[in-house]
């Protein structure tokens, strides 16, 4: 009877010395919280950009013209010009209109203007449809050959018999030969200054004044 309750309590103590090192050999479990990616700051986006200003359009040359243009006179000479933007000037009181390219006055001529009743308006007015054999809707049938419009009531650039005593509806008429000069220099978009008694001169901003 001692014999067996030695056994058992031999055969205890064994288990309890093997359940302790079992505890005491197994690794407790780590809980890790769980991770988050941090949110993103939005990047705003990116502002428009502003649209083009005018560059300054400085003259570089003026023809050497002597004396006043008369009616029905013209000049050209782009001979060695480089390429460049085209901007037409018409100056009301001197009647004549000037072609610049990149600054180089390479054409002028003496024009036909409107009357009081009709007069040529003055601004800046880019050129918004070209038509070499243009006839007038508004005027009868008129020829308008090589027609530059600026105004959607009827104001353009066109070819005319420029004579004295001559008037127009509020265009700007030229001699068709050099109208039709005019007309292959330009294109849609290139700008037209009319302006009344300004004087310019080497070195001077045209746009920007």
């Amino acid at each position: 009877m001692n014999a067996r309750l030695l056994l058992a309590s031999g055969v205890l103590a064994i288990a309890v010395i093997v359940g302790v090192f079992a505890l005491s050999s197994s690794k407790p479990t780590v809980h890790r919280a769980a991770t988050t990616t941090p949110a993103k700051t939005p990047v705003p986006a990116a502002k428009p950009k502003a649209p083009p200003k005018d560059e300054p359009f400085v003259i570089k040359r003026i023809l050497p013209i002597e004396g006043a243009i008369k009616y029905g006179e013209w000049h050209w000479d782009d001979a060695q010009v480089p390429p460049g933007p085209i901007v037409v000037t018409v100056d009301l009181d001197a009647r004549v209109l000037s072609v610049f390219r990149g600054g180089y006055e390479i054409g002028a001529s003496a024009v036909l203007l409107g009357t009081e009743d009709k007069p040529t308006p003055l601004g800046v007015f880019p050129i918004t449809q070209k038509d070499k054999d243009h006839v007038s809707n508004i005027y009868t049938g008129a020829p308008m050959p090589y027609m530059q419009r600026l105004t959607n009531d009827g104001i353009t650039l066109h070819g005319s018999d420029v004579a004295l005593g001559y008037a127009s509806h509020g265009c700007v008429g030229m001699p068709v030969d050099f109208a039709a000069k005019v007309f292959a220099a330009t294109k849609v978009g290139d700008k037209v200054y009319i302006t009344r008694g300004k004087q310019v001169g080497l070195g001077d901003d045209l746009a920007g004044g």
